[in-house]
């Protein structure tokens, strides 16, 4: 293949990405003359440059879509989504023939006679085909009659002369039509065209007609701005960049060598020189690096084109925003990338973006919208996806995954709506009720993930449903040289990568942080949070776990705090050396199978070191790498199996008796800062999670901090939070839970024997109710769901009942199935709760028994180990979010009922 054509292709290609673009753009706003203008004059001159490379199949599609581009652009014809197709169809033709020439090297041959029959039958006003006599049409002006005439004559004559529709007759000998002309002009090197062939004839201009003239100055100004674009730059072989790009990297290692050599000698001449080398060095390796890095919109150019035939397929009105498209990347992350942000936005148009009918009737405007934004932040580009669509089906996510084995049923109902949402990431995972040609195969999500990973990039994502999901991909900007911590653990050095980490931390010795144990993991009490911790040496295999307890206490140890997928984490070293440049090398195949490295790198001294990947790091911290909202919480909602304890968490409040509460109605511990406490209408408030959070004390000697860390205890329901202020967490206990002692005082239920000390047990329901009030004002008008609780035991009855009553039901608590077929015969209710742990086979005379109205009835155990066939549902006692979900199914299915 020769230069030319070569040259030809890639300007080709990058013209058709143009027209791609502006052509979805010119079918939303048709009145946009520029757009057209531009669009007619690239089409225009990739048929030219067709006849001046001899390239006659390319040169009869392209003349055909300029034809049907050309009776817009003088009016005579309005663009309809239709004929827009057909443009867009002749521009996938030509891709395909440029393709076809470029793997060849010469035009293959083919039959385009359907697609130019069609273009023309557009142009005159005909789309598709019709066995219907058209009407009589009205006479046209003579000077359009022989204008259509002449454009339908054939594009060569008997003798072998060219028709030039441009001067509207056939060539003479050795004459040159107006677009090879132009194509040679821009295939010419030569940078100044004589002033001659610039000027246009005075009376060429006086005669043309006044649009016709603003078209061509058109023309002329976006093809003056083209020129200096191009008169500016210059193509350049990728490989040469590689090229150039390796070198910059060895360089930068010897940099760091003479660097390291110069600190450890005491011969001052070879300062200077190096330190200028140094700065010279790192000009250099930005100068190679901006040759590297592509506006971000370059890989967007064909998704407006995508957004656009997935709607008109769908069925849908979707319109894609674009924000940020100059922000600058990579070549070769970009190029990772394109692939994962195409799946994405497929997925968006698919399942999230509802159809009109829908939209409509959940009160949104019918057009949905996708909006893609790119911008840098921290070292890294963030790539926000945002939808205003449908947002996740927590339900269908959360069945699915049970149903894949990714988690069991009892888990999946205690996790946040958060963790669930991210199942969506697991391999094979599709939750679509059919496979589609666009969707539904499996293979997606997590192929996302994986390819974003493997360029050191995260994902995460934030959904509400009904209102609509956004996507956060993070990815750093280079893969080539990357700025890295040095750190030591146990005698060995490593490189952890800058971009991930938050800030460093001193702990243990004389520093005022320390490193606590709480439920047998550690943790640091950093500001006003829990911060999970993993040691490096432990997490490597480099020492045990009791060799790295018994180091510490008295030790000062350094904590790298991290951020890794929305998850906030602490990795214990030893040491913390310096912050280098490092040029990231591939594992060899000896240690590839080592997941806690991501590559390797060779120091300034000549020191090979690993590459920490922080992701592994994250994930043996002992929770999901991307779950930030659990893992900042110290909350682990763990129950004991089968053997009727109760997880509690034990606290001081208001004096030195300890007091207690289930640790499953807790949502979350937190250390808040109480300067951001604020007070209305005789509240105490604060801004938690963008909502509003009332702070009460959980006994009357409690004093409410003005200054400092409060301790917190968070309960939620109905979407509100309630923060508990105690004095102190002590622990969290796994005990079997007997109340010895009853009580009347409001907000406390008894006295236990907890841990051999007497032990208070708080009432959740009455702080609940006092704190939230007449929060939920608003929904008062709603009618209350009555559902009967059946509990023999009074400590889980007054634990429930408040409990339920704050969820927005009208509880009626009682001892005995009897009491409970009574209630059922007037009250009709929605639901009914049963104890099966002390007599299963008198819980089920509720499933049989005509007073309970047909009301679906929700057995409750204290360790669920029961089959529960026949009930609707069967849930654990402790487990308050699961009995608030399954409560609500169960209402709303005794409602269908």
């Amino acid at each position: 293949m020769d230069e030319l054509l070569s040259e030809f292709i890639a300007e080709t290609n990058e013209f058709l990405e143009t027209v791609d673009t502006q052509l979805v753009q010119f079918e939303a706003d048709p009145n946009d003359s520029a757009t057209l203008n531009n669009i007619f004059r690239l089409v225009h001159t990739i048929k030219g440059t067709c006849g001046f490379l001899g390239l006659p199949r390319l040169q009869f599609v392209a003349h055909a879509g300029e034809t049907l581009l050309g009776k817009y652009r003088d009016g005579s014809l309005n663009a309809t989504p239709d004929s827009v197709q057909l443009v867009l169809e002749s521009i996938d033709r030509i891709k395909q023939i440029l393709g076809d020439i470029e793997s060849t090297g010469v035009e293959p041959e083919g039959d385009d006679s359907e697609l130019i029959g069609a273009l023309e039958r557009a142009a005159e006003g005909i789309l598709g085909e019709s066995t219907a006599t058209p009407a009589a049409p009205e006479p046209a002006p003579i000077v359009e009659v022989v204008s259509e005439t002449v454009e339908s004559v054939p594009l060569v004559d008997d003798k072998g002369q060219k028709w030039d529709a441009d001067l509207g007759r056939f060539l003479k000998p050795g004459e040159v039509s107006l677009a090879d002309l132009e194509a040679a002009f821009l295939s010419a090197e030569t940078e100044e065209i004589p002033a001659a062939v610039q000027e246009k004839p005075a009376e060429v201009e006086r005669r043309m007609a006044p649009e016709r003239r603003a078209a061509r100055d058109d023309e002329d100004d976006a093809g003056a701005k083209a020129g200096g674009v191009a008169a500016a730059a210059i193509r350049v072989n990728v490989d040469v960049l590689e090229s150039l790009m390796t070198m910059v990297s060895e360089l930068v290692l010897t940099r760091n060598q003479l660097m390291q050599m110069a600190r450890n000698s005491s011969n001052s001449e070879f300062k200077a020189p190096l330190q200028r080398l140094s700065s010279v060095t790192a000009e250099l390796q930005d100068s190679v690096m901006k040759t590297r890095m592509q506006p971000v919109g370059s890989a967007w150019k064909k998704l407006p084109r995508i957004v656009r035939d997935a709607a008109r397929d769908l069925g849908k009105k979707i319109d894609l925003v674009l924000e940020g498209e100059s922000t600058e990347l990579d070549r070769q992350v970009l190029e990772l990338i394109k692939d994962p942000l195409t799946h994405m936005i497929r997925n968006s148009c698919d399942h999230a973006i509802e159809v009109p009918e829908v939209r409509a009737a959940a009160g949104k405007d019918e057009t949905g919208t996708i909006r893609l934004k790119a911008y840098h932040e921290g070292g890294q580009i963030v790539i926000e996806l945002t939808d205003d669509g449908a947002g996740l089906n927590t339900a269908r996510i959360r069945d699915k995954a049970v149903k894949n084995g990714i988690v069991s049923e009892e888990q999946a109902w205690t996790m946040p709506d958060a963790q669930i949402h991210r199942f969506i990431f697991a391999p094979g995972f599709s939750t679509a009720a059919e496979v589609t040609s666009m969707s539904g195969r499996g293979v997606g999500m997590d192929v996302v993930k994986t390819n974003i990973q493997l360029i050191g990039g995260e994902v995460d994502l934030l959904s509400t449903e009904g209102k609509g999901t956004k996507f956060y991909i993070k990815i750093p900007l280079t893969l080539a040289i990357v700025s890295a911590l040095v750190v030591g653990a146990k005698g060995q050095r490593f490189a952890i990568p800058q971009l991930s980490v938050v800030e460093l931390v001193s702990a243990g010795g004389t520093s005022s942080h320390r490193v606590e144990t709480l439920n047998q993991a550690r943790v640091l009490r950093l500001r006003d949070r829990l911060l999970p911790l993993m040691d490096l040496a432990e997490a490597l295999g480099i020492q045990s776990k009791s060799q790295g307890d018994a180091l510490n206490r008295e030790c000062t140890q350094f904590v790298v705090v991290m951020q890794q997928a929305g998850l906030s984490f602490g990795i214990v070293v030893d040491e913390v050396f310096d912050t280098e440049e490092i040029v990231v090398k591939p594992l060899s195949s000896a240690v590839a199978g080592a997941k806690a490295f991501s590559g390797a790198t060779i120091l300034g001294d000549g020191s090979v070191i690993m590459i920490i990947d922080p992701a592994t790091i994250s994930r043996a911290v002992g929770q999901s790498e991307a779950i930030a909202e659990e893992s900042e919480s110290t909350s682990k909602i763990g129950h004991a199996k089968g053997n009727g304890n109760t997880s509690l968490i034990v606290f001081r409040a208001g004096g030195n008796e300890p007091k207690a509460v289930p640790l499953g109605v807790v949502t979350r511990l937190e250390d808040l800062d109480a300067a951001t406490f604020e007070q209305s209408d005789g509240r105490i408030l604060v801004q938690y999670r963008g909502a509003l959070m009332p702070i009460v004390p959980a006994d009357m000697g409690v004093e409410i901090k003005s200054y400092g860390s409060q301790a917190i205890l968070v309960f939620t329901h109905n979407q509100h939070a309630v923060g508990l202020a105690v004095d102190e967490i002590l622990d969290i206990v796994d005990e079997k839970l007997d109340i010895e002692m009853a009580t009347d005082r409001g907000g406390s239920l008894g006295v236990a024997v907890i841990k051999g000390k007497a032990t208070e047990i708080l009432d959740v329901g009455y702080h609940l109710t006092q704190a939230l009030g007449n929060w939920d004002e608003p929904t008062k008008q709603i009618k209350r769901k009555s559902i009967v609780l059946v509990e023999k035991n009074p400590f889980f009855r007054n634990l429930l009942s408040p409990l339920l009553s704050a969820a927005g039901y009208d509880v009626e608590a009682v001892d005995t199935v009897s009491a409970a077929l009574i209630c059922a015969e007037y009250s009709k209710p929605s639901a009914i709760l049963a104890d099966i742990d002390e007599d299963e086979n008198s819980a089920r005379r509720l499933l049989s028994d005509e007073r309970a109205q047909g009301a679906p009835v929700v057995a409750l155990s204290g360790s669920a180990e029961s089959d529960g066939e026949g009930f609707a549902a069967i849930v654990r006692k402790s487990d308050r979010y699961g009995l608030i979900s399954t409560v609500e199914y169960a209402t709303g299915k005794g409602m269908a009922a």
